[in-house]
């Protein structure tokens, strides 16, 4: 069998300290900062306005700011004479009240007062709701690839597979914690989307090793694994390559709209890649995966291909 130079497997106990540092930061911040909640999650007013010219948003944030509207997110939607302005709850004020008063502040001054699209209001309970139905779609996307990922190979594997899962995430939340970034349904659906570009990666580098397993039988558990990731490194870049550029065009050319989307997935994509190298197999051999746990087991009363 061809030997490859890349010692990934080799190198695993710098992986999981790293890995390990990050997390455990990733923790503390998620721990003492929390998550910049949107207003889809903590409630709050979501006000369109239209212009008849491009509108400068940092005039209009400077406006809010100046009426104790700082809070306020304000971005562009479709278009630049389009905005949309986000508020979260105040106490004792009505979102038609609220939404009064923002169309006053940005207005003033003005000689073409902006013209009042819609106006959304998301209550606390609601948010309460959104906030606990996340949570419980990504804990059953774990479990879901628990099962699939035994079921498929072998618990081990599944293990490790949701040891690399679950470090995505928590790094991925933990840089939105640490950087005070919005965290609303759409970087929620980029957190589901990476668990399941993360799982893929990991799955093609699992069904290798099990091929590897099967063709080797000199080589030790250590070196079938790092053959096997060697052997789907050029896959597993170009792979990761193409959607980073994607991404990439999304992050700078979609909008506000879905940028911090775009932001969650790349971040996704760069430890979806790593943990798809140093954290799903490692884990696995850690665990004491060996080639007895793969292979098919002869059936009883078989022999030399006869019954």
């Amino acid at each position: 069998m061809l030997n490859k130079s890349i010692n990934f497997i080799g190198n695993r106990k710098y992986a999981l300290i790293f890995s390990g540092l990050l997390s455990f930061m990733s923790l503390v911040s998620l721990g003492v900062n929390g998550l910049h909640l949107g207003i889809d999650f903590t409630g709050g007013s979501l006000i369109q306005v239209g212009y008849k010219e491009s509108v400068d948003l940092n005039e209009l944030r400077k406006s809010l700011a100046a009426d104790n509207l700082g809070d306020a997110t304000v971005q562009h939607f479709g278009s630049t004479k389009d905005v949309l302005i986000r508020l979260k709850l105040r106490e004792g004020v009505s979102s038609k009240d609220l939404s009064t008063k923002v169309l006053e502040v940005i207005n003033r001054g003005r000689a073409e007062p902006a013209e009042l699209h819609r106006v959304e209001f998301v209550g606390p309970q609601v948010g309460e709701d959104l906030a606990q139905d996340g949570f419980l779609a990504l804990l059953y996307s774990c479990f879901g690839i628990l099962v699939y990922v035994a079921w498929r190979f072998e618990w081990k594997f599944s293990t490790g597979a949701i040891i690399a899962t679950v470090h995505d995430v928590i790094v991925t939340l933990g840089l939105f914690s640490a950087m005070s970034i919005e965290f609303d349904l759409t970087v929620l659906a980029a957190i589901l989307a990476l668990i399941g570009y993360s799982l893929n990666d990991t799955i093609v580098i699992y069904d290798r090793i099990r091929e590897n397993f099967l063709l080797s039988v000199a080589d030790t558990t250590e070196e079938v694994m790092n053959i096997a990731v060697n052997e789907t490194l050029s896959r597993t870049i170009m792979t990761s390559l193409t959607v980073f550029l994607v991404l990439l065009s999304l992050f700078f050319l979609g909008g506000e709209v879905i940028h911090n989307f775009a932001l969650a997935l790349l971040f996704g994509v760069v430890f979806g890649t790593y943990s798809s190298i140093f954290i799903a197999s490692p884990a696995a051999l850690m665990l004491g995966i060996c080639r007895q746990d793969l292979l098919v087991q002869i059936k009883e009363g078989y022999d030399d291909g006869m019954p």
